[in-house]
């Protein structure tokens, strides 16, 4: 019988892991396959740890891995990734924003014949008006710069086939961006549609400065469009100075006008030096990303694990 192994990331989640645990135990319970789930702890300073242990002691279904320190989520994803050996793979989140009831419909889209079924939210319920707005704004901002299509209004919540798993595992870069990850690799992908509910307990750990982040290493994971821009806008900022500089000699030369001095001056060296920093900051966050990368450190370290005892 075919195994699905459920991939749960997890930092200071100690109030919501119980009732996650016993929906997916519910949910895995129906499934007409071999089912195991792995917990990774990314270096939670709460009771997370402990929790995922006794969870391993009751459900012998259930592994776990804990890292050395917080690496960030895409380390944690990416740490279970690499230590799962199933013909189908589902990752989640532990808050219960994202329901375990539906991997019965990602399951089904796999036996059809999918390798990558994503989880697309319809709508999100228990969010502010502003951070929806900000959140579509930067789907359809990928969708227009990146090379690679992303799915719209979706996260990691999604099936991997096995074929999908190992072409995964070849992306080693360090500054890793998973949504676009899970879409270059390619293959048959398909959506299931799901209403996304509001966070069961505890607090979110994506405040609006860390989903900047992850936006800006989104968009220089997979476009060199910030780039362009820079060249664009220099290159404008160029034409317009010399044309803005004839025109001043002209009226010098042919009406005698005077040259304005301090404001122009001022205006002028002001907009070129904006142009120059902004360029350069562009650059600065390109040239940051062949840094990191070329110190080739390992992506994380794992401290504990705790396999599970079998199949069910």
């Amino acid at each position: 019988m075919p195994l699905l192994t459920v991939i749960v990331p997890a930092y200071n989640e100690a109030a919501v892991l119980e009732a996650f645990h016993q929906r997916l135990a519910r949910v895995l319970d129906e499934l007409p396959l071999d089912s195991s789930v792995l917990y990774v702890d990314d270096g939670s300073s709460d009771r997370t740890w402990d929790i995922i242990e006794s969870l391993t002691q009751r459900d012998s279904r259930t592994g776990a891995l804990k890292l050395s320190r917080n690496f960030g989520k895409e380390a944690a994803m990416t740490a279970g990734l690499d230590h799962v050996d199933a013909d189908a793979v589902v990752v989640i989140d532990a808050d219960l924003q994202d329901p375990p009831e539906l991997i019965p419909a990602l399951v089904d889209q796999w036996r059809a014949g999918h390798d990558v079924v994503y989880a697309t939210r319809s709508a999100r319920a228990g969010e502010t008006g502003f951070k929806k707005f900000t959140s579509a704004a930067f789907y359809r901002s990928m969708e227009k710069l990146s090379d690679t299509a992303i799915p719209r209004d979706t996260g990691d919540f999604r099936l991997l086939s096995r074929r999908a798993l190992e072409a995964l595992r070849q992306l080693r870069e360090r500054q890793r961006f998973m949504k676009g990850l899970f879409a270059w690799i390619g293959y048959r992908q398909t959506a299931v549609h799901y209403l996304r509910e509001p966070r069961q307990a505890g607090n979110t750990k994506w405040n609006y400065w860390r989903l900047t982040q992850l936006a800006v290493e989104g968009i220089t994971s997979f476009s060199t469009a910030p780039l362009r821009l820079a060249t664009w806008t220099g290159l404008s900022a160029s034409v317009l100075a010399f044309l803005y500089g004839l025109w001043v000699l002209t009226k010098s030369l042919i009406y005698g006008d005077p040259v304005r001095g301090y404001p122009t001056l001022m205006l002028v060296i002001l907009f070129l030096g904006g142009v120059q920093l902004l360029a350069l900051g562009v650059i600065g966050e390109y040239l940051g990303r062949n840094y990191a990368e070329s110190k080739q450190r390992p992506l994380y370290f794992i401290e504990e694990q705790r396999p599970p005892a079998g199949r069910t």
